[in-house]
Parts: C-alpha cells; structure tokens; sequence
C-alpha cells in the first residue's frame, strides 16, 4: 500500500511563502525521483519540480525558477517545495507524485 501525504499548503500574500512537504511510504518497488505537479480551476495539471531521491538532482519549470526549490529531509522519502515570492499565478491544488501514486493534493491560494 503506497501512500503519499502533502502538507503545508493555506492563505498567502503575494510576495509570501509557504513550504510544502510530501512524505512518501509503503513503497515496494525503488524508485528514482518525487515530483510536484499542481492544477489550477479549469486547467490542465503541470509538472513543477522533481527531485531524484538516488542523487538529488533536481528539475524545474520555467514559471518556478529562482523563485520555488525542492529538496529532501534527512529521511529519503520526505521531500520539500519551498515557494517564495508566490504570485497570484501560483494558485493551484498541489499534489505529490511517485511512479503512478498521487497524493490527495494541497490548495495553494495566493490573494491579497
């Protein structure tokens, strides 16, 4: 039984942060790399960074850089999204994904 847990999602300012977090268990299968992806109201979902758990590369998309960063905790199935300076933009319902696992999502508001 996979299960994958986010937290860390509420109510921001713009020009705020907030700091995600996905703890990942029950996996039987190794696996190379955890991936935040996030789908706004009547949009598609869009990757927004992964990070490989094997040697902790990292990828993000363009709309993110310099602004969010992913990470992993000491435990290697617990993975951080640090978001700063968020944007109206950066509303979205944000999920956690491994293989074909979702986590249930955390809403992300960014308003004033």
């Amino acid at each position: 039984q996979v299960q994958l847990v986010e937290s860390g999602g509420g109510l921001v300012q713009p020009g705020g942060s907030l700091r995600l977090f996905c703890a990942a268990s029950g996996f039987t299968l190794d696996y190379y790399a955890i991936g935040w992806f996030r789908q706004a109201p009547g949009k598609e979902r869009e990757g927004v960074s992964c990070i490989s758990i094997r040697d902790g590369s990292t990828y993000y998309a363009d709309s993110v850089k310099g602004r969010f960063t992913i990470s992993r905790a000491n435990a290697r199935n617990t993975v951080y999204l640090q978001m700063n300076s968020l944007k109206p933009e950066d509303t979205a319902v944000y999920y956690c994904k491994v293989f074909t696992y979702w986590g249930q999502g955390t809403q992300v508001t960014v308003s004033s």
